[in-house]
């Protein structure tokens, strides 16, 4: 399966914040930035942190119940082959990072049983990261 990359621009209070997260944290590269924004590359799409002034990162996300969890929307993130979502989750556990749904198999046994994860950036941006042990089932019913 061949995707062209998407492009996504999302708000941060904080961009040195957002740079360490992103670059350090999740190992994104960094492309242009400015005083305003910052291009990053997750798993080969283009997400562009844009500063915003009076953004407040610890606002209550909306969220959905699923697989019993309060799942967060809105949210973003990739689906990664197998053992990149593991190498992923490893790292953001040595980050000791938060998770708001910590890493575990959805819908097991079932149709679409995937790896998942959720967690915050620092200003509440909230990211899932999946994987797929059949990535055939990523659109099955």
């Amino acid at each position: 399966m061949s995707l062209t990359p998407f492009h996504l621009a999302f708000p941060v209070h904080d961009l040195d914040a957002a740079r360490h997260f992103y670059g350090t944290v999740l190992g994104c590269a960094e492309g242009r930035s400015s005083a305003e924004w910052i291009d990053f590359d997750l798993f080969g799409h283009q997400i562009v942190a844009h500063a915003k002034a009076g953004l407040v990162p610890d606002a209550p996300a909306d969220s959905n119940p699923v697989d019993g969890h309060d799942v967060p929307i809105p949210h973003f993130g990739v689906v990664l082959p197998m053992q990149q979502w593991e190498e992923l989750a490893g790292r953001l556990r040595e980050a000791k990072t938060r998770f708001v749904i910590e890493p575990y198999i959805r819908f097991k046994g079932e149709v679409g049983e995937q790896a998942t994860m959720f967690f915050l950036d620092p200003s509440g941006n909230a990211l899932e990261f999946k994987a797929f042990a059949d990535i055939r089932q990523l659109f099955a019913k």
